[in-house]
């Protein structure tokens, strides 16, 4: 499988002349590094090139790397019965900088954009209909942002006095999002309550 895989790659570098970064075989599956910039050309050469026909559309997500200048992956999946095969394409992207929509080559990829501008904050330019999928209209923030709190900003719930829903901002009884991350096996600096009885 892995010399199936070389070979589509070569092939997939070859076709898409320069549009590309770089690729690799990872998990089982062929993954390409393309230019944010070329992403429509890039999913359009894979879907209508005979040899390669990755004609079905999988999925579109993200991953978010706080301590990068341009901190998102958007990661493409596409199929090909033809091959047999996947592919994954990652670009990179910031909070500021639009990737143009495929929605255009698959119509599929509109709510997956979408849930992406959601959950990530990430710009999809050309895009029939951008605005948020899974939270609130209201909703501050991107939950799947990893500076985003656990707890969020807001509490939702029903209140029975005003008959309606109700939002209100976290309260918390302590400061949960000041976690120590150390571990209780290996012991910490400071005496944990509880343990301030025991004989040392």
């Amino acid at each position: 499988m892995d010399e199936t895989l070389r070979d589509l790659g070569d092939y997939i570098e070859l076709v898409l002349d320069g549009k590309i970064i770089d690729w690799q075989i990872a998990f089982g599956e062929l993954t390409v590094n393309a230019k944010r910039d070329d992403i429509v050309e890039i999913t359009r050469i894979l879907r209508d090139d005979p040899r390669l026909k990755f004609v079905s559309f999988i999925d579109l997500t993200a991953v978010d790397y706080p301590a990068r200048p341009e901190r998102f992956d958007v990661v493409y999946h596409l199929l090909s019965p033809k091959q047999n095969a996947r592919v994954r394409i990652k670009i990179k992207t910031d909070e500021v900088s639009y990737v143009d929509s495929i929605c255009g080559v698959f119509p599929g990829a509109n709510w997956f954009e979408r849930e992406a501008y959601d959950m990530y904050g990430i710009l999809f330019a050309g895009h029939p209909d951008l605005r948020r999928l899974l939270t609130d209209y209201g909703f501050d923030g991107h939950p799947l942002r990893k500076d985003f709190p656990l707890t969020g900003y807001y509490e939702v719930h029903y209140d029975d006095e005003k008959k309606r829903v109700v939002y209100e901002p976290v309260k918390l009884a302590q400061e949960f999002r000041n976690f120590d991350f150390l571990s209780p096996w290996e012991g910490v600096d400071y005496v944990l309550p509880g343990d301030e009885k025991a004989e040392g």
